[in-house]
């Protein structure tokens, strides 16, 4: 049954990342926002007792890493496609555009190649590899999305000058 719970869970994360990534949202630039879903993805995924084909362990964790490597490119590639920009009152927005789509079908293609290679070469992939790849993908995009965020943000006040507080 925890497969079954796996797919639902993958299901459901994928689409409400891509339903959310077409809206316009506000930036929100607390870090546990970003590190929460996949931090709770990378522990299912790390905790499935198949993570690794016991048949091809080398194979399988080659596959593994290439995948998280793999993931981790498209995740910047989406971070680096996503629409940002201050409002009047200096509020952060960010959307996806119609490059993010294609990063997605991007990461889509590639994703469905990996597991068309390993199944030609004997490999079980499962769905843990599947989740701690998701993770990665999306702990780089938020990275990437805060980090050109920034940019529009703020400059912090770096002291008081003749006692009262405000910026230099």
């Amino acid at each position: 049954m925890p497969a079954v719970a796996n797919v639902v869970l993958i299901i459901a994360v994928v689409g409400y990342v891509v339903f959310r990534q077409f809206q316009a949202r506000r930036w929100n630039p607390n870090p546990r926002k970003l590190l929460v879903v996949p931090a709770v993805l990378a522990f299912l995924a790390l905790r499935d007792p198949h993570l690794l084909d016991s048949h091809h362990e080398t194979l399988s964790a080659a596959f593994l890493i290439g995948g998280v490597l793999v993931e981790i490119g498209l995740g910047a590639a989406w971070g680096f496609t996503t629409r940002i920009w201050a409002d009047a009152d200096g509020t952060i927005w960010s959307k996806g555009t119609t490059a993010s789509f294609f990063a997605w079908i991007g990461m889509l293609a590639v994703r469905i190649g990996l597991y068309a290679a390993a199944a030609a070469l004997g490999v079980a992939q499962g769905q843990a590899g599947l989740l701690l790849a998701l993770a990665a993908l999306l702990l780089v995009r938020g990275a990437v999305v805060t980090w050109r965020a920034r940019e529009f943000a703020p400059a912090p006040a770096y002291g008081t000058y003749g006692g009262s507080a405000g910026m230099l």
